[in-house]
């Protein structure tokens, strides 16, 4: 059975490209879905969709571009290798600026693509880590106190615990104690495991420290 984290979805309105690409990546051990219109690939992917897309940048119905801004609109992070027979440097700089791991001009050659796949893929497996640590991370944020959260914000900030003490107005005894119960909370053997935590949770975007 093939692995369907190593699915390409083709989307192409010339079923040459979608017949003669699927064939050569099927050789190659790689899953295939085709689509003849970016509308038909649209109403069949869902966040929980896998693998990549090749995107062809000119369709009658939705472009490439259009397809790819409604896939981030809807929050589904498939990598995307643009595809186009015009050689439009515009186009290619656009798609490469909203997010698209590669465009590349038909005729292609075969390890070119293969090549972009293969990255595509690996953007893929690093974005789902990253997905599944923050889900763990929120999971053990849950756990911890509200006062453990507080002590918590200001271990991000950098903040020693004289001044965390000093902005919760709490003793620096009691801050110590709340940092070593929420470490044993998050299973944080350190600093660094603790900082690790909180920022796959998204804590500390924004912040700066004082």
């Amino acid at each position: 059975m093939t692995d369907i984290l190593r699915t390409v979805h083709i989307v192409d309105d010339d079923e040459a490209i979608r017949q003669s690409v699927g064939f050569l990546l099927r050789k190659a051990g790689y899953a295939v879905q085709t689509y003849p219109a970016g509308t038909h690939f649209l109403k069949s992917v869902t966040r929980e969709t896998r693998g990549c897309v090749l995107l062809d940048v000119r369709m009658p119905d939705l472009d490439g571009l259009e397809v790819q801004a409604r896939l981030a609109q809807s929050g589904i992070a498939l990598p995307v290798i643009m595809l186009t027979g015009h050689g439009d440097v515009t186009l290619a700089v656009r798609a490469i600026k909203a997010g698209a791991i590669e465009f590349l001009e038909k005729p292609f050659e075969r390890s070119a693509l293969l090549e972009a796949i293969e990255t595509a893929l690996a953007h893929a497996a690093r974005s789902d880590r990253e997905h599944l640590a923050a889900a763990d991370a929120l999971v053990r944020l849950a756990a911890l106190t509200p006062r453990e959260r507080d002590v918590l914000d200001g271990m991000v900030l950098g903040r020693p615990n004289k001044l965390i003490a000093y902005d919760l107005d709490i003793a620096t005894r009691t801050v110590e104690v709340h940092r070593a119960n929420l470490m044993e909370k998050l299973s944080a053997r350190s600093l660094s495991d603790v900082l690790r935590i909180a920022f796959s949770a998204g804590l500390g975007e924004t912040a700066e420290p004082a």
